[in-house]
């Protein structure tokens, strides 16, 4: 009995060994292995949860930028409607609505639509109190004072120290605009309203003589 199991233990009689050693292997393999952080981490892999919050951000973070320029968008949208609205102090009924703070003039119909909005340039002096006016006189060309240029589209609804005030294009002078189209929105004239041909042309056709012209500060 006794060499038997020596033997046995050397692995010298058959299958033995290997029964002894596929038992030792079988119990390796079985052993449970530890459940501590960093071997759970090891087993199961990157956390289910913590990948989906991931994804989770990453999708929203568009939206997110998305979403805040379309506010942006909107906002600047709705700042540009209310420079372009009519003054509410100006009146009402078929006009010419020319507001001095912003360079800005409107031509309003008999119901209170906007056909025509545009910048212009004014007077560089304080030649023109606010109030209601009405169109008095009106010249296709005119010549300017104090060798100022030549002007077309002239409509007169004013009375100045000097000169009478209107509306009219950018005057030529030398044969040269005396300022660009960039430049209106800020006061450059000698007492007149300057403006941009075609608007000179539209508040023209819309201007006849007694059309009210209502003046904001």
């Amino acid at each position: 009995m006794t060499l038997i199991a020596v033997c046995g233990g050397l692995g010298v009689l058959p299958g033995t060994g290997a029964a002894l050693a596929a038992d030792r292997t079988a119990t390796l393999t079985s052993v449970p292995r530890p459940t501590g952080p960093e071997t759970a981490q090891d087993v199961t892999g990157p956390d289910p949860a913590a990948q989906a919050g991931a994804r989770g951000a990453a999708e929203q973070g568009p939206a997110r930028t998305s979403a805040r320029f379309s506010h942006e968008s909107a906002a600047r949208a709705a700042r540009a409607q209310a420079e372009l609205a009519v003054p509410a102090d100006s009146g009402s009924g078929r006009r010419v609505v020319f507001d001095m703070a912003a360079q800005r003039v409107w031509l309003v119909d008999g119901d209170g639509a906007v056909q025509r909005t545009y910048l212009v340039s004014g007077s560089v002096t304080d030649n023109l109190q606010p109030g209601e006016y009405d169109v008095w006189s009106r010249s296709e060309q005119a010549w300017g004072i104090d060798d100022s240029g030549t002007m077309k589209f002239m409509v007169r609804f004013a009375h100045g120290d000097h000169a009478a005030i209107g509306f009219h294009d950018i005057p030529i002078k030398d044969g040269r605009l005396v300022q660009t189209r960039d430049e209106l929105g800020s006061p450059r004239s000698h007492g007149c309203i300057r403006q941009w041909r075609p608007d000179a042309k539209a508040l023209w056709r819309f201007a006849p003589v007694g059309t009210s012209v209502v003046v904001v500060a």
